[in-house]
């Protein structure tokens, strides 16, 4: 189990990980604890890690990179894995980088000609060169908009922005994490999540509806509402159309198939009527008991236990069809 990591993500890691652990127990697995601190340090029971290329690590049989964000989830470690040679439960090296960076998801959605919000980039140094004509540019998209960093997760780093004036403080809030920043129209729709495992075949769990718990209009899905008890609530099934509940599904599936995934990703959507527009793929989502993830699969018939155990046997699913080639 490898949780905690370098990124803004870390405290949302380490829930995840002692979560996973937990469970793993509970089901009679011996577990392996390795905690990777904020300096990007591996530690097992206090001790340095050491790790010799080819060797495995700690003698596990399967590695659970419960990992958020860049250093963790971008291909990284996935990356020295594959170098340890170790069967890792989630998605490979390319996928795994190409689904966290926001902006080169989307560009490639666009040539694939999925559903989308409208979006824009920011870059750093564009926006230190040429502010003025960069805010013009990214006027056209309207108000409000929402500014992420492109390569974090669990609404870290992110602000809706309501007017022109607010548009400076949020890019400076996001270059603080990440010198790519993507600025995303806001759709209408509901908010739509929908789970997928697998390797050679993908299966999408019922869809889930986020409500938020709150009286103010403007509340939108944050930090705070994703992590605070009581702050989100998941309908699941989602109150969408049967229509687009199908057509959810049946993008969750193409969306992890033609981005390479395996193992499990969570895909976010709007849903406006009949109409569905994928919005981000999470190659390692939260995974608490109460993260969404899991609770998507537990309304659709599989406890945590049980999801865990397929997750370990796709892992070992990928790595032994992946060795049967020489390349």
């Amino acid at each position: 189990m490898l949780s905690g990591g370098r990124s803004s993500e870390h405290e949302v890691s380490l829930a995840s990980g002692r979560s996973v652990s937990a469970a793993l127990r509970d089901a009679g697995h011996d577990v392996v604890d390795v905690l990777i601190d904020a300096a990007g340090v591996w530690r097992h029971a206090g001790e340095e890690v050491a790790v010799r290329l080819g060797r495995g690590l700690l003698g596990v049989e399967v590695a659970f990179p419960i990992l958020h964000g860049p250093y963790g989830e971008d291909g990284t470690v996935q990356g020295l894995l594959e170098c340890l040679d170790v069967p890792y439960v989630g998605t490979g090296v390319l996928a795994s980088a190409v689904c966290l960076d926001k902006l080169v998801f989307k560009e490639l959605m666009e040539r694939a000609g999925l559903p989308q919000v409208r979006y824009a980039p920011a870059l750093l140094k564009r926006w230190r060169a040429a502010p003025a004509e960069l805010a013009d540019e990214l006027a056209e998209l309207g108000l409000p908009v929402f500014v992420k960093p492109a390569r974090l997760g669990s609404s870290v780093g992110i602000a809706r922005v309501s007017g022109a004036a607010e548009l400076a403080a949020a890019l400076e809030a996001a270059f603080a994490h990440d010198p790519r920043v993507i600025v995303e129209a806001m759709s209408s729709g509901l908010e739509v999540e929908c789970a997928v495992i697998g390797h050679a075949e993908a299966l999408a769990s019922e869809p889930g509806e986020i409500v938020l718990v709150g009286d103010a209009p403007d509340d939108w899905y944050d930090y705070k509402a994703k992590y605070t008890p009581g702050g989100m609530d998941l309908v699941v099934p989602a109150r969408i159309s049967s229509r687009a509940r199908e057509t959810v599904r049946e993008l969750a599936v193409q969306t992890f198939v033609r981005f390479g995934c395996s193992g499990l990703a969570r895909i976010d959507f709007f849903v406006e009527g009949d109409t569905v527009l994928v919005n981000e793929l999470n190659t390692m989502p939260g995974f608490t008991e109460t993260s969404v993830f899991p609770r998507l699969f537990l309304a659709s018939g599989m406890t945590y236990a049980e999801l865990l155990e397929r997750l370990a046997g796709h892992a070992l699913e990928r790595h032994r069809a992946e060795r049967a080639f020489r390349y």
